[in-house]
This record gives C-alpha cells, structure tokens and sequence, in this order.
C-alpha cells in the first residue's frame, strides 16, 4: 500500500499541488486524498474546448518535430487589468476595420449605381471603376 502512496505522490500533477501548501498540510493527505486530488485536477472542467485542434509535423533537416495546438472555447476565466485593455483594444481595432470597410463597400455600390445611370459628378472625369466593373462581366 505505502508503494501506491509514494508512486501517486511522485507524479507531476500531485508534486506541483503539493509543493504550493505548507509541508504540514502537504504530508497529511492520506493515499485515498491524493487519489481524488488526482482525479479531480484530471476532470476539470476548464480543459474541455469546442475547438481542440493537435498535432505535430517534422522539421526539414532535423530529427526533431514541432507540435501545435489550437485551442478555441469560452473563456470562463477572471481578465487581468492587461487583458481587459487588450481585449478592449482588439473589440475596437475589429469595429473600426468592420464599420471601415462597410462605409467603402456602401460607396462603392453607390458610385456603381450612379455610373450605371449615367450620371457624372464631374464633367470629363472619371475614377475608372464604372469601366473596370463592366469588365467584370464582359
């Protein structure tokens, strides 16, 4: 029994667990507690993502490989004062670059419209899309 003990406080999970509390509390869990701590920290919750995309692919000219992970779910978590004003600032960047390329989009089915109907803003001049549009289709 004290063979089991020693062999699941030896794992890597358990020691950093361990290794966080004051030695006192540390070395009162007995056999049955480190158990259920192990099995508790293997089925959390927070390790389950929509997206859970790994794997590896080798490096030319080299024995060893490169692994990637891709991960992509709901962040259930608590944002530090940094990511906030990063998260804040990425929301704003996303809203300026959508709002910007709509307003140009809407323009530019308006300058289409307008050639379409032949109608000129400016006497002998024109910005060459109405030509390039009608390219398009031809």
């Amino acid at each position: 029994m004290q063979n089991k003990t020693n062999q699941v406080k030896d794992e890597a999970a358990i020691k950093n667990l361990l290794s966080r509390m004051p030695t006192s509390v540390a070395t009162s869990f007995n056999e049955e507690q480190l158990i259920h701590l192990k099995l508790a920290l293997a089925a959390r919750k927070w390790g389950k993502h929509k997206v859970d995309i790994r794997g590896t692919f080798p490096v030319p000219f080299m024995r060893s490989r490169i692994y990637y992970v891709f991960l992509m779910g709901r962040n259930f978590r608590e944002l530090s004062r940094r990511e906030q004003v990063v998260s804040a600032f990425s929301v704003a960047v996303f809203i300026t670059l959508f709002i910007t390329f709509s307003v140009l989009m809407g323009l530019l089915v308006l300058y289409l419209i307008k050639s379409a109907l032949g109608i000129n803003i400016f006497k002998d001049f024109s910005f060459g899309i109405w030509d390039w549009f009608k390219g398009l289709w031809q």
